[in-house]
């Protein structure tokens, strides 16, 4: 290992802690805890994993929900010097199982939800030490436990060198097999370098963290707070019912989800006014932005700075940004899609048309610089998302993009977002974008599928319910005729998937089953 003290990503937090060490840290449900506290725990708990059966251990499967277990526990891995694998204990067992597996894990750190998972992983933990350090341990299977009232607290936190794993976390991957994405320190140190630089983080900041762990803008969340010695309040589920009510409760100045939210608010009759006074930033990000929330967001944080930003987890977190001006942005959109910004500082991108060759206007963007992930954690995977281009290694995002005129970028769709209908070239987005111009019409989402003909589209719509051949006579109005959907299905709300983006894969089953 190389040692660096200044790459590693908990330095972070203990710059938080030598800023404000009696400062809010993290104010779970069951009350605030301060930095002096999580820092002790944090140290305790990695004595009790570095005194493990087979010594330190190299991965750490942190199976557990918004708990002290998922914090500290993080923390505490990345104390002791191993790479912290985030779960989310309510996957199916199986899929969990899979991840393990892939990981190569030496110790599962499990909180309560943790521990009615673990006797469903099977051989996947099978002598694997567990370690639960709130909660008995008993009857959570076969394998050695881990003890904190005998663990001696680690002296300090170890350092890491750029080429170190932090973390793992796992995507979906097109064959259904979770892929792997390990994200070094060093990948992260540029990233929350160019942070600290772009924001004015401080000591009275308090952040909302809408994010489970295993989804990677938690560690926006987390990391960016603790840096500047503020806090992070973990948002209950129970807290969506007037995310407003929340927001003015905990006094938070920066808020960051995913754009559902914004729905999510505007359909509890909560997006008024001036709602959120105490807000100063507003980031959106995991799906496409429309101008329409951002427009609701602004109005009823008016206070705030707005942004919309970009990453795949394969780029570290983020990796663009678009600064919403009520000014200038709205002449930006396409399709009602905010823009996704410029590239980070460090880092180049190509766009690629279908050909492979290099577009100044539109294709498909990949992306090189430091905030690159080294590559899956099974290289059969990188096959296809990776390539060499003038001596250098891009990522191939997936993402359509266009270049405006002023070298922002805006996000178009997923290739796999342009379907062929009839011999037409559809975007569904543009499908979307006109049915949200419909009188009562809230939001859209539309599928393909295919039908006796050939690919038909499906379209699931929320607001108010509208006969199929009334949309269609609207929509006759703005779309050529090939490109108009087969079936329209009113829903009172999209499901979400654990990290709270639509979930649009169920919708496409739902399509295919009707």
């Amino acid at each position: 290992m190389t040692q660096h003290t200044d790459y590693a990503l908990h330095g972070r937090f203990l710059q938080g802690l030598a800023t404000a060490p009696r400062a809010t840290a993290l104010h779970l449900p069951t009350g605030p805890v301060s930095y002096q506290e999580l820092h002790a725990t944090a140290l305790h708990w990695a004595g009790a994993l570095a005194a493990g059966p087979d010594g330190p251990p190299r991965v750490v499967g942190i199976l557990a929900g918004k708990t002290l277990e998922s914090y500290a526990g993080l923390l505490a891995t990345l104390y002791v010097g191993a790479t912290a694998v985030p779960l989310h204990p309510e996957f199916p067992a199986a899929r969990t199982a899979g991840m393990l597996t892939a990981c190569g894990v030496s110790t599962l750190l499990l909180d309560e939800a943790g521990l009615a998972v673990r006797a469903e992983l099977g051989d996947a933990v099978a002598g694997v030490p567990v370690f639960a350090p709130v909660v008995d341990p008993r009857g959570s299977g076969t394998g050695p436990r881990l003890s904190v009232a005998s663990a001696t607290p680690l002296a300090a936190p170890r350092p890491a060198g750029p080429d170190d794993l932090a973390y793992v976390l796992f995507t979906s991957g097109s064959t259904g097999r979770p892929k792997g994405v390990p994200i070094t320190h060093g990948n992260l140190r540029h990233y929350f370098s160019l942070l600290d630089d772009r924001y004015d983080f401080g000591p009275d900041d308090r952040f909302s963290q809408s994010f489970d762990l295993n989804f990677d803008c938690a560690m926006f969340d987390l990391f960016c707070a603790w840096g500047a010695g503020a806090s992070v309040h973990p948002v209950p589920p129970a807290a969506y019912r007037d995310v407003p009510a929340f927001v003015a409760e905990r006094g938070l100045t920066v808020w960051f989800s995913t754009p559902s939210a914004i729905t999510l608010v505007r359909r509890t009759g909560r997006l008024g006014a001036a709602a959120m006074p105490s807000l100063r930033w507003s980031f959106f990000a995991g799906e496409a932005l429309h101008a329409a929330d951002a427009v609701d967001w602004q109005a009823a944080a008016p206070g705030s700075t707005l942004e919309n930003i970009y990453g795949p987890t394969e780029l570290t977190v983020t990796i663009t940004g678009h600064r919403w001006s009520p000014q200038t942005s709205p002449a930006l959109c396409v399709n009602g899609l905010v823009p996704i910004g410029a590239l980070h500082d460090g880092h180049d991108g190509v766009l690629l048309d279908a050909d492979g060759a290099a577009s100044e206007v539109e294709g498909e963007l990949c992306i090189t610089g430091p905030q690159l992930t080294p590559g899956y954690l099974d290289p059969a995977d990188d096959e296809g998302r990776f390539l060499l281009r003038d001596g250098r290694r891009w990522y191939r995002t997936g993402d359509r993009v266009r270049r405006l005129d002023n070298k922002e970028l805006i996000y178009l769709g997923r290739l796999d977002s342009q379907v062929q209908v009839h011999g037409w070239r559809v975007e569904l987005a543009e499908i979307e974008h006109a049915l949200r111009g419909c009188p009562g019409i809230e939001d859209a989402v539309t599928v393909a599928r295919s039908g006796a003909g050939g690919t038909e589209l499906v379209v699931f719509y929320t607001g108010r319910p509208t006969a199929p051949a009334e949309l269609s006579r609207q929509l006759r109005q703005l779309l050529p005729k090939g490109m108009l959907p087969r079936s329209y299905r009113h829903v009172p709300e999209f499901p979400l998937n654990s990290n709270r983006k639509v979930d649009r894969s169920r919708l496409a089953r739902e399509a295919a089953e009707g």
